[in-house]
């Protein structure tokens, strides 16, 4: 990955490749087996391919999709980020390092920054919003939009 963590080389897909995309990203514990059956193509066709777009950066990380509410994440927030010229590329591996941030992304706009926070409780949220990202150097406004119900769309 390019060091300012993007990856400009694109790789080409065919049919074969985003159908498997698609049977992983519904289920990313499907069988190598199971995807190929699904695809309609040999297990041994289906491992390589998975191999090939994993190498190629295409399939970055297999993982599991976590229902916030039952895992105690009882409250949770897009915070938008105001940010000084310059600061993102040190302001972007301090927020990794905050659990509560799940995702993070660089936008253009009326901000430069959007953040998904879950915490255990609005105090827990106030805490990270207002003693850690308000307080971080190159953080200039911060905005908070609280989520009250979440959709996976997959």
């Amino acid at each position: 990955m390019a060091e300012s963590g993007i990856d400009r080389g694109e790789v080409r897909l065919d049919d074969v490749d985003r159908n498997i995309i698609a049977e992983l990203t519904r289920d990313g514990r499907m069988s190598v087996t199971q995807v190929a059956e699904n695809v309609h193509i040999s297990r041994a066709h289906a491992y390589t391919r998975i191999a090939r777009l994993t190498s190629e950066g295409v399939l970055t990380k297999f993982t599991a999709l976590v229902d916030p509410i039952k895992a105690g994440l009882k409250s949770s927030a897009y915070v938008t980020l105001k940010v000084s010229q310059h600061s993102w590329r040190e302001l972007r591996e301090q927020l990794r390092l905050i659990p509560e941030i799940h995702h993070i992304a660089l936008v253009g706009g009326d901000f430069d920054v959007i953040l998904l926070v879950r915490a255990v409780d609005n105090v827990d949220l106030r805490r990270v919003i207002f003693d850690q990202l308000q307080s971080m150097p190159g953080v200039l406004d911060t905005q908070t939009f609280l989520v009250f119900e979440d959709l996976d769309t997959r």
